[in-house]
């Protein structure tokens, strides 16, 4: 029983750090634009680039690209304690959601345009 249970252990440790040495692309959402976020299904993700130009209320505020605008909710944590301005190009990896005041990006990951 003992040998059993040592043996899932080193299978474990072994499965797990091969996944950490996962050196290959990642998930990704399909890169679009705020117009084509309207045509997409709910639940999928979707990467778009642009400007966080106005803070709403509490985790909302507003996006904007070249062809439109839309709501993102963005957390603290995805934020990561950076300072960014309505100057600041990013890109934003979400997901597509729909509430009481219309379709949003619930996002996932904010990685800065340089």
């Amino acid at each position: 029983m003992k040998k059993n249970a040592v043996a899932f252990l080193l299978l474990s440790l072994l499965a797990s750090t091969a996944a950490a040495q996962f050196t290959g692309p990642g998930a990704t959402g399909a890169t679009t634009s705020v117009a084509q976020v309207g045509a997409v299904r709910l639940g999928s993700y979707v990467t778009v680039t642009g400007n966080v130009v106005a803070h709403q209320r509490q985790n909302y505020y507003t996006f904007r690209d070249g062809t439109g605008e839309i709501r993102v909710e963005i957390e603290n944590s995805v934020w990561q304690n950076r300072q960014i301005g309505p100057e600041t190009t990013v890109r934003l990896l979400g997901e597509v959601d729909q509430g009481i005041a219309g379709r949003y990006l619930w996002v996932k990951s904010l990685d800065v345009v340089k």
